[in-house]
């Protein structure tokens, strides 16, 4: 199957950069290019791509509004919708946790390989999730601040059970199913159960937002392993694993 993909950039070398690196693989086809978020949303509306790549900072409509706005078109959608990758510069970011909450499915920086481009389009395309090592670190901070560390105990986790507690906890630490399914001394597909039960019951979306969940209800604090893989995964992208 090929995997259709918005690119959204106000930088013409760029958004043009990645569509050509994009567009000579077998499997990727760029089907629209867009200097800002409301010509971006317009493509996805028109092309219904699996894949947007949105710059987190753009004039007029900027990346995150856009997806926000390509979620909800998504969220309708008989064909399965559109998953966002933003692309941030990072250092001068500080929308990450905003664009995550706006249904962001990976983050890229601007400076990504050639080849962990090709590959976040791919992860993001068969529904899993994907964030750069670095901005993993960077949740992790949001929520190591003193007034995160101060926040109310949440409820939202009473509806899960005690063994869907500890794999939302692995799965907020960066393991994968696998090595989720080790730790707990139980079967990959038994570890896959537990996974969507804790997102059908919490109305997560994908292993992203139950990162987020789990840092906002304290059951992730200051001092664990931060999530994404980012400990263990040097520079290379860390993906959400089946």
């Amino acid at each position: 199957m090929t995997i259709r993909v918005v690119v959204a950039d106000d930088q013409e070398l760029v958004r043009g950069g990645f569509a050509m690196i994009l567009d000579a693989q077998p499997d990727i086809e760029v089907v629209a290019e867009a200097g800002d978020g409301a010509e971006a949303v317009e493509a996805v509306r028109r092309h219904a791509p699996e894949v947007a790549l949105l710059d987190i900072r753009m004039p007029g409509m900027d990346g995150i509004d856009a997806c926000r706005e390509i979620s909800a078109i998504s969220a309708i959608s008989a064909a399965g919708g559109c998953r966002t990758v933003m692309l941030t510069t990072f250092d001068s970011d500080e929308y990450v946790y905003e664009a995550l909450h706006a249904g962001a499915s990976g983050f890229l920086l601007k400076d990504v390989r050639r080849d962990d481009l090709v590959h976040a389009v791919r992860v993001v395309a068969r529904g899993d999730s994907l964030l750069a090592p670095s901005v993993a670190r960077r949740l992790v901070e949001q929520y190591t601040r003193p007034a995160a560390r101060t926040r109310r105990p949440d409820s939202r986790l009473d509806a899960l059970t005690g063994r869907e507690r500890e794999t939302l906890l692995l799965l907020a630490r960066g393991l994968s199913n696998a090595e989720i399914a080790a730790e707990l001394v139980v079967s990959d597909h038994t570890v896959k159960t537990h996974v969507g039960n804790v997102l059908a019951k919490l109305g997560l979306r994908d292993r992203i937002q139950a990162v987020i969940c789990a840092y906002e209800t304290g059951l992730v604090t200051a001092g664990d392993p931060p999530p994404g893989g980012a400990a263990r995964t040097g520079s290379s992208p860390a993906s959400a694993r089946d």
